[in-house]
């Protein structure tokens, strides 16, 4: 079940079936809790798999927009991850609410959540793949604080992390999403908060390049966004007129408050260049508003 709400959530954003995921959280997987178990084994297993489907709940509010909702299921998912005895699962979980944290402003508790994700076992037990996404959260909250060297050494470690992960390995399943085009999306935001507009750019295209569109389609669309507005700083206008296009017809579909942020944020980039009457920002913009029409 987690299996199929996880892909519903990469492709049609938190809006889709979360109340369908809070609603078997709550009943179902409430009442497994209540029962006896044969091992202690099993009921760590049932406690660990109720954590992440409440990370999960909690994720999906987080990509809705609803912050309070999402940090209620992640402090629940970190607490049955504790009971569980499952550093790995609370250091994932920890890492959220760091990615939470940063986009709501809070750069030194998104610091400090960061930090924890990636102390002792949550990440010493933690697969090569789930510590490449660690660091890379880990990295951008330093750049947060201002500290480019520690997030020039995070993206060292979770490329070396990430190209440590093999088919073999015995990972979990919650970190299927991550892979080479997550890795670039999320050092071209690393690199744009620094300043580096052109490494920025260079790394969301690559993102885009090596995602699997079709499976991954919110954060597919997110990054096309996050390209345009890095293209329309370095002042290539029809360039991030072109991408905002795409990143509008992968939009279609998808229920996520980071996709119709994305838009909110374009709208507000062409202003300047929609009162001077250029065409194509009066045509992108036009489209956009339609757009934010449909996702109230």
């Amino acid at each position: 079940m987690i299996a199929l709400f996880q892909r519903v959530d990469q492709r049609r954003g938190g809006g889709h079936a979360r109340s369908a995921v809070a609603q078997y959280l709550m009943a179902d997987v409430a009442s497994y809790l209540r029962c006896s178990y044969a091992d202690e084994g099993v009921r760590r297993g049932m406690l660990a798999g109720a954590g992440e489907l409440a990370y999960l709940a909690g994720w999906m509010a987080f990509d809705s927009g609803e912050h309070g909702t999402a940090q209620r299921y992640l402090l629940l998912g970190v607490k049955l991850a504790a009971e569980a005895a499952d550093a790995p699962l609370a250091g994932h979980i920890l890492r959220a609410l760091a990615h939470q944290a940063l986009d709501l402003g809070h750069p030194g508790q998104a610091l400090g959540l960061a930090q924890a994700s990636v102390e002792g076992d949550r990440y010493a037990r933690a697969a090569p793949r789930e510590r490449a996404l660690l660091e890379v959260v880990h990295a951008r909250t330093c750049v947060a604080t201002g500290d480019g060297a520690a997030a020039s050494a995070a993206l060292l470690r979770a490329e070396n992390e990430l190209a440590a992960a093999g088919e073999d390995d015995d990972e979990p399943a919650r970190v299927f999403f991550f892979g080479e085009a997550s890795l670039a999306h999320e050092t071209a935001c690393a690199l744009r908060d620094l300043g580096d507009l052109k490494g920025a750019q260079d790394e969301f295209r690559r993102s885009v390049r090596t995602r699997k569109a079709a499976t991954f389609t919110r954060t597919h669309a997110v990054t096309l966004g996050y390209l345009g507005e890095v293209q329309a700083r370095k002042g290539d206008v029809e360039e991030a007129c072109a991408t905002w296009h795409r990143a509008l017809d992968a939009m279609e579909g998808v229920r996520s408050g980071r996709t119709r942020q994305v838009v909110v944020n374009l709208r507000r980039t062409l202003s300047p260049y929609r009162s001077r009457r250029i065409d194509t920002a009066l045509e992108l913009d036009a489209r956009a508003a339609v757009h934010l029409m449909g996702t109230h």
